[in-house]
């Protein structure tokens, strides 16, 4: 049997649209390649998007401002010594862009001083997204920054 060279052709795109739909089925079906969204609900998320740039320009014209810091131990938010840890009041969030499961959100709560201290044992290394949402005497703000955790 003689195989024309418009058989090869048909062969070559049968087998390359095959290892197409290999890769696809693959992701779609390997729980190791999750594809979520980083925000449920993000057109829900993004009507607020005005109130929340206000409230970080609010935080951003503060003359002093909290503090994020990452050391080996782990993540401190230290809050001005002029605040009154009282009335702080608030949530810091810790999301992980590359899987959702890490993410996790933590109260403002303070002992003595007006700080937070997060240890590694909750984090793992790579990039973190934290968004802290607080009000000190009545006052919303919000606070976003990226750091980045090394591992030992």
């Amino acid at each position: 049997m003689k195989i024309n060279w418009g058989t090869y052709i048909v062969i070559a795109f049968a087998l390359f649209i095959s290892f197409i739909m290999y890769f696809v089925v693959k992701v779609q079906t390997d729980s190791k390649y999750d594809n979520d969204l980083v925000v449920e609900e993000y057109y829900k998320h993004d009507v607020h998007f005005q109130d929340e740039m206000v409230r970080i320009q609010k935080a951003h014209d503060l003359k002093v401002k909290p503090s994020i810091t990452v050391n080996t131990k782990g993540v401190a938010i230290v809050f001005p010594a002029d605040f009154s840890p009282k009335e702080i009041t608030g949530t810091v969030a810790f999301y992980r862009a590359s899987n959702k499961k890490f993410d996790f959100q933590l109260p403002l709560v303070f002992k003595d001083a007006a700080s937070v201290f997060v240890s590694n044992d909750k984090l793992i290394g790579g990039e973190w997204n934290i968004n802290m949402e607080w009000k000190y005497k009545g006052k919303s703000y919000l606070t976003k920054e990226k750091v980045y955790i090394k591992t030992p």
